[in-house]
């Protein structure tokens, strides 16, 4: 547990630093608070405890998930900043745009792992758990990422704005977006 709070702490501190906000790493961070539950619910379909693997594969889905997050973040920064698009108008065009790439490397990692989750070979038991709980946690966030991690965003942009004006951090997306 220490461990992957740790974990999360740096990966907080990355985001910050990468989105330059102190607002919108609260969005991506929904993407991990939402895989354990993936990883609870396969578990208990496999009729598995949860072990010392299954808790590595928990450490392993903080790195996993955030990427899907950031690469939809990332687009919606980018045509807000860069194309001037109103809010709305860039998370549709950024979900549109991800869909794709999301959909694909999560399943890639899926299949990747389901002789590892199915446990076909001497020893595999252990890295079964591994297995079953990526393949769960990775599968909520994904489902979770494309609706939660947009609407969160939203939700958060106008305090995110208001921070914005206090520091003084130049012209706010609102007025590049509307001409001013």
């Amino acid at each position: 547990i220490t461990a992957m709070l740790i974990a999360i702490a740096i990966v907080i501190v990355i985001l910050i630093v990468t989105f330059s906000s102190l607002i919108h790493w609260i969005a991506i961070i929904f993407s991990i608070i939402v895989a354990p539950v993936g990883a609870a619910i396969a578990l208990t379909i496999a009729g598995e405890a949860l072990g010392i693997s299954a808790m590595i594969g928990l450490l392993m889905l903080i790195g996993i998930v955030v990427t899907n997050a950031v690469v939809l973040i990332d687009r919606v920064q980018s045509n807000r900043y860069e194309r001037g698009m109103s809010i709305d108008d860039a998370l549709i065009e950024a979900g549109d745009r991800r869909l794709r790439p999301i959909l694909m490397t999560t399943l890639a990692t899926i299949i990747a792992l389901i002789p590892l989750a199915v446990g076909l070979s001497e020893g595999a038991i252990i890295a079964s758990q591994l297995g079953i709980v990526v393949i769960g946690g990775i599968t909520s966030s994904m489902l979770l990422t494309l609706l939660v991690v947009p609407v969160v965003y939203r939700l958060l942009d106008p305090l995110h704005q208001r921070i914005a004006r206090l520091v003084g951090r130049g012209q706010l997306v609102e007025q590049k977006a509307s001409g001013d």
